[in-house]
């Protein structure tokens, strides 16, 4: 296995699998200071730059929230239109100058390609926080741990992927890590959002089991992971062909009534709607522990990356 310091992380398949079971590895011995019951130093005098070119809170919460857990420090913007850039500033200058005050970098950014344009630019680390409709890696990572910590096993699982499977670049990022774990895949949505036909011919090509429907209830008593993705009404410029899938699919304490015992519910949030909230109170709710693992997973990241842990 590679070394991980001065590594970018862009796309998961920048990672094998041995190096993603590395990662959940370091992350669970990170979860007692994830949650403050110990303290670290790993990272003192550490920068972390998280440049965010569009709306976030989990993520970049996340990452500043693991990079002070480290005893590092975290500086940047989620306003585009307060930095440089609305003065007309390119990309590459952006990455030149930050990569100059920063030791490590996360960039969250509209248009997929922009990460892997930065680390071009970058001197230092750069970690791509999610690109338009294609990669969100460090969100695939912590999904999976995620479903390793709340089942036990990814290799064998059955994992539902339920909703916008065309703009959900979480689910792009998902797909490709559970096929090459050997998690057995459905995807559920409406024609109009189904996975785009390349991600699905590159899945098949890992010899990946993977079935597509457009009926949940069918479904569901088969599944040991429901993961379930918001339908992304930012990415239709035309409000009525939004109206024509919102609200497609909806998770209720009912509805689960049906799945196995053991079954979770996951979503990268923020729902809207998709989940009912006489959901949360049932075993199956996993969503907010999901979304507390984004901290020991980004602080195992920023760790290995910077080279202060192995």
């Amino acid at each position: 296995m590679a070394g991980f310091k001065g590594r970018h992380i862009v796309h998961i398949e920048d990672l094998s699998v041995e190096e993603m079971q590395h990662i959940m590895g370091v992350a669970a011995k990170m979860v007692p200071v994830a949650r403050g019951e110990r303290k670290s130093t790993a990272a003192q005098g550490k920068v972390l730059a998280s440049l965010f070119f569009e709306p976030s809170t989990r993520t970049r919460l996340s990452f500043e929230a693991s990079m002070e857990r480290l005893g590092g420090a975290a500086i940047g913007f989620s306003d585009p239109d307060v930095s440089s850039v609305a003065k007309g500033e390119t990309l590459a200058d952006t990455i030149r100058v930050i990569s100059s005050y920063a030791d490590i970098i996360v960039l969250r950014h509209p248009r997929e390609g922009a990460s892997r344009l930065a680390t071009k630019f970058s001197s230092v680390p750069v970690i791509n926080g999610g690109d338009g409709a294609g990669q969100h890696p460090t969100q695939t990572l912590l999904d999976l741990f995620t479903i390793q910590q709340e089942t036990g096993k990814i290799a064998g699982s059955h994992v539902g992927i339920v909703g916008d499977l065309k703009y959900g670049r979480t689910v792009h990022s998902l797909a490709n890590a559970l096929a090459r774990f050997g998690a057995e895949i459905t995807f559920v949505s409406p024609p109009q959002l189904q996975m785009p036909s390349e991600q699905v011919a590159r899945l098949k090509e890992t010899g990946a089991s993977i079935k597509a429907t457009q009926d949940l209830n069918a479904v569901i008593p088969s599944l040991d992971v429901i993961y379930v993705t918001r339908i992304q009404k930012e990415r239709y410029p035309d409000a009525t062909e939004y109206a024509k899938v919102a609200g497609s699919y909806q998770i209720t304490a009912d509805l689960l009534s049906q799945a196995k015992k053991h079954a979770v519910v996951l979503h990268p949030l923020p729902r809207v709607g998709e989940i009912k909230e006489d959901v949360d109170s049932t075993p199956h709710a996993r969503y907010f522990q999901q979304s507390f693992n984004g901290v020991p997973v980004r602080m195992a990241i920023l760790a290995l990356l910077l080279g202060v842990v192995e």
